[in-house]
């Protein structure tokens, strides 16, 4: 993104005046910026009425006075191309495409949205096919339809790439008070990434919500997710296109690039965004952040009036990871004061409904609970009917809460069993003081315990530096390519640090002579490009001990191969010393993902590694750390760290090993298909590559 268009982006986000170009809707769409409180300039641009609905109209783009700041342009794909033009040429800051047709249709679609693209120049583009942009800071909706969302001071900022998610987002009853609200559509100029850079700057902004089906730009996108990492603005993505059929729907819908979804976590987890699974986490977890006041870790003080809400919050705290700290003696015997004999005196407390209405009471346990090194407390408050009359008293507590928080210094929420139980006018209060309000106890603790985690997490993803690091992006290859043979494969891994077993390259004439140099016992390898899969071929021998199991193995061999693949000759073999028994077998391997990533994938190898599965991956370039984090947390790791009594592997040179696979992989990803390492031995002493393939692009 050039500085030229950042800026004009940066007019798009805090406009001073707007422009609707289209008919009705947009005559619509200006009122409802008017009644919603946009106090700058508005025009309605229609070639065709001197009015619509009252409001006066501009015959053309080039009569405005000036260049808009924003602009919303409603109409077709064709018309949507020349107006683009006549914007950038009077100096507009940024346009909305609204109209469909383009890049998500095929071929032809994507050839206009090149000329579109082109001729919007320097000014910022949002789409096309998108609802286009929702802005309360500013009270600008730039919008086709109405909206529920209302002005904020501070809030969150959503990007989705579906109209209809934002359209709902807005209208539901969940009080998520949001800054901005952008449907990216095509992302044909601008995407998630330029758009999450941008908005970063706002610090208005306290969270981004991210709805995805792919990403444009993913080298971007993780520049600007880790400057939100610096900052502290947590980011919460709901990721869809996990399976097959939903990849397919994303192309479909955005012309999007779903990607494997093995790399999405991999990319997420190293610039630590919160990955969630519905609609419903993602709201929650969006409002646990929404007032920026985060919590300094995962411990809780938690309250509640009924044994049965107690007894929840003891479960969803273990499930989410969320400690609950002892009660000390004094807290005890001062809320046996106030409390009745039968309050359960524990964290989660119950305080019982005794003192319901009470004031003084409840604020004399308040400030007891509170005195805690807990990093953030918690209320359970279920308010009845409104029929009821009792609302005051769920009222009174709420502000007592809020403000036994600010005294004690210490950020919270308030959630509810049920989550139709926290009314609205409960949750804007408590938005209004910095206290998240948040919608049925389960999944207010899951929410809770993702930005605890956040905060944790954040400073070991920076301490480690690999979010710092931007991924390789590479190029579409053609699938087909050459393999190196083993011998090939692992000199070219040498020399990049990779540590190998004493061998040589032999012939079947040769071979006595060079084992006897070499010495016994050794392995008796087959080298071909066209043998990939060695062992199903016969064409490995192990454990040789002497000249005449070898020469017995040649023979051997000869005939196996012969039967196995008959056009591939027997003239040139592997002899190499035959490797001490391992504490483990691990597989390290490359995966590419054309356009999206270079993954290097580490798991459970030698014959485990269909049955395990147990891997890990990491985009590349990566670091030392991350890799041995990476080995830590395989289901496997136990191997490595004296199990039952054997010896502790050697972790440095496993690091080494797997870092000097990483390297070759970077130095060599413009033609890199695929590279597998399997097994890598692990011994208490070094680790060493018995088996390697290299597949490369044709030149």
């Amino acid at each position: 993104m050039s500085q030229a268009i950042r800026d004009n982006l940066k007019r798009l986000l805090a406009p001073r005046h707007l422009a609707f170009v289209g008919g009705r809707s947009m005559a619509r769409a200006l009122k409802r910026c008017a009644e919603g409180g946009f106090e700058g300039q508005m025009w309605l641009v229609n070639p065709q009425h001197d009015s619509l609905d009252g409001i006066p109209c501009v015959r053309r783009v080039a009569d405005l006075p000036c260049g808009p700041d924003a602009v919303f342009i409603a109409t077709n794909r064709e018309l949507t191309l020349s107006c683009v033009a006549e914007l950038a040429a009077i100096g507009t800051g940024g346009a909305i495409c609204y109209a469909s047709g383009f890049a998500e249709t095929g071929a032809e679609g994507q050839a206009l949205q090149q000329q579109l693209l082109k001729a919007a120049g320097e000014m910022a583009l949002l789409g096309p096919n998108c609802y286009g942009l929702l802005d309360y800071l500013h009270r600008s909706a730039l919008w086709p339809v109405a909206h529920g969302g209302k002005p904020v001071e501070k809030g969150v900022a959503v990007l989705t790439q579906s109209g209809n998610f934002a359209y709902n987002l807005s209208m539901s009853d969940r009080s998520l008070p949001v800054a901005y609200m952008a449907s990216v559509g095509n992302q044909a100029q601008l995407g998630v990434a330029e758009l999450l850079d941008v908005l970063l700057d706002e610090p208005r902004v306290t969270a981004i919500g991210l709805h995805l089906e792919g990403l444009k730009n993913v080298p971007g996108f993780a520049r600007a997710a880790h400057k939100a990492l610096e900052k502290g603005i947590p980011i919460i993505a709901l990721k869809t296109g996990v399976s097959q059929i939903g990849a397919e729907l994303a192309l479909s819908h955005t012309s999007s690039l779903s990607g494997s979804d093995a790399l999405y976590d991999s990319l997420f987890a190293r610039l630590g965004v919160i990955r969630v699974s519905g609609p419903v986490s993602f709201v929650e977890t969006l409002k646990a952040a929404a007032c920026g006041n985060l919590p300094a870790g995962n411990s809780l003080i938690a309250l509640a009036c009924s044994g049965g809400d107690a007894g929840l919050i003891a479960d969803y705290a273990e499930r989410n990871d969320l400690s609950l700290p002892k009660l000390d003696e004094g807290q005890r015997s001062e809320l046996a004061q106030v409390l009745p004999s039968y309050a359960n005196l524990v964290n989660p407390l119950d305080f019982t409904t005794a003192i319901w209405g009470n004031s003084e009471a409840l604020n004399t346990m308040l400030d007891t609970a509170l005195r805690t090194e807990a990093d953030a407390a918690m209320l359970v408050l279920d308010y009845p009917a409104e029929f009821t009359g009792e609302r005051k008293e769920c009222d009174l507590l709420l502000e007592l809460f809020c403000s036994a928080l600010s005294r004690h210094g210490k950020t919270g929420f308030v959630t509810s069993a049920f989550p139709e139980l926290l009314p609205a006018h409960a949750r804007e209060r408590l938005h209004a003081q910095g206290v998240a309000a948040l919608q049925g106890v389960e999944d207010a603790m899951a929410a809770w315990g993702r930005i605890a985690d956040y905060q944790n997490n954040r400073r070991a993803l920076l301490a480690r530096g690999e979010s710092i690091l931007v991924p390789l992006c590479p190029q579409a290859l053609e699938e087909h390519g050459q393999s190196l043979n083993e011998w090939d494969s692992k000199q070219a891994l040498r020399a990049f640090g990779l540590t190998t077993p004493t061998a040589v390259l032999s012939t079947p004439a040769r071979a006595i002579a060079d084992a006897k140099l070499l010495g016994y016992p050794l392995v008796l390898k087959a080298v071909s490009a066209d043998l990939p899969h060695k062992t199903e071929a016969g064409a490995v021998a192990l454990n040789l001990r002497d000249g005449l199991a070898l020469t017995a193995a040649l023979a051997q061999m000869r005939e196996q191969i012969a039967a196995y693949a008959p056009d591939v000759p027997f003239d040139h073999l592997l002899l190499e010393s035959m490797a001490t028994p391992p504490l483990a077998e691990l597989i390290v391997g490359i995966k590419r993902e054309n356009d999206f990533g270079l993954a290097l994938v580490i798991g459970a190898g030698g014959i485990l590694v269909e049955l395990l599965k147990d891997s890990r991956s990491l985009l590349l370039p990566t670091t030392d750390d991350a890799i041995r984090n990476a080995l830590l947390s395989l289901r496997s790791a136990a191997l490595l760290q004296g199990f039952r009594g054997r010896e502790v592997a050697d972790m440095e040179a496993l690091v080494a090993a797997i870092r000097a696979v990483a390297d070759y992989a970077c130095a060599n990803a413009g033609q890199l298909l695929e590279l597998d390492v399997n097994p890598l031995l692990v011994n208490a002493r070094g680790a060493t590559a018995v088996d390697a393939l290299i597949r490369l692009a044709q030149a």
